[in-house]
């Protein structure tokens, strides 16, 4: 397994916390968390992130000792997007500041380029 150095996202100190408490549950121990995006949702691409085994399209990359994976070809639309974890009254969840973004919609999984 191939670590590239630099990731294109970042994850917040808080999201960090959260992502390494859920990687200790049962049915996450061996998986890689995938970040990503896939055609649909409101404004016409929806983030991906979760728990999943590594693909042969997918670079891997450590964040804070996450072992995170993308599939290669999408990491154009995820270059420079911070994910943070929010755990208000208000909101609660993980959260995307992505710069490729030229429209977002009110739900904030979904983004146009």
């Amino acid at each position: 397994m191939n670590t590239v150095s630099s990731a294109p996202v970042t994850l917040t100190s808080s999201a960090v916390s959260e992502v390494k408490r859920l990687m200790e549950l049962p049915e996450n121990h061996g998986k890689f968390l995938r970040v990503g995006v896939k055609g649909g949702g409101c404004s016409g691409l929806s983030y991906v992130l979760g728990f999943d085994d590594k693909l042969e399209a997918d670079e891997l990359y450590d964040i804070d000792g996450i072992p995170v994976i993308m599939n290669s070809a999408r990491g154009i639309y995820l270059m420079g997007m911070e994910i943070t974890w929010e755990d208000g009254l208000n909101a609660r969840g993980f959260s995307f500041k992505n710069p490729n973004a030229s429209t977002t919609c009110g739900c904030g999984s979904s983004f146009g380029v």
